[in-house]
């Protein structure tokens, strides 16, 4: 939830609740209230805080999401780091158009079959 989320961002920032609202043009009162949850921030407000914490706003409203697509990306890289031939996979399908990649994904998996 977002109240958890910020909280936790504000936390392993070490930032008080006066000191982001000072960075973000609200009051401590405010930034107490989004952590409770008894307020929702407006979108300039949330713009603000992503801003501060440089995340995406995404990651302040659904946490658990981001952090499902933030863990696949995660591995994504990691398979881009140490195999070359992903490297070349990935290369070849910047360009690419959606029909392409389409293509190309039906051949590797027939591929795979044999």
């Amino acid at each position: 939830m977002f109240q958890d989320v910020l909280k936790r961002l504000r936390l392993q920032n070490g930032m008080s609740q006066e000191e982001l609202g000072l960075k973000i043009g609200v009051g401590k009162s405010a930034i107490s209230m989004y952590e409770s949850g008894a307020r929702e921030p407006s979108l300039e407000i949330l713009e603000a805080i992503a801003d501060t914490f440089n995340v995406d706003m995404n990651t302040l409203t659904d946490s658990k999401k981001s952090a499902e697509i933030s863990d696949e990306l995660q591995e994504y890289l990691e398979e881009l780091k140490n195999r070359e031939e992903m490297r070349m996979l990935f290369s070849l399908a910047k360009g690419a158009t959606k029909e392409d990649v389409e293509q190309a994904v039906k051949i590797i998996e027939a591929l795979k079959k044999d």
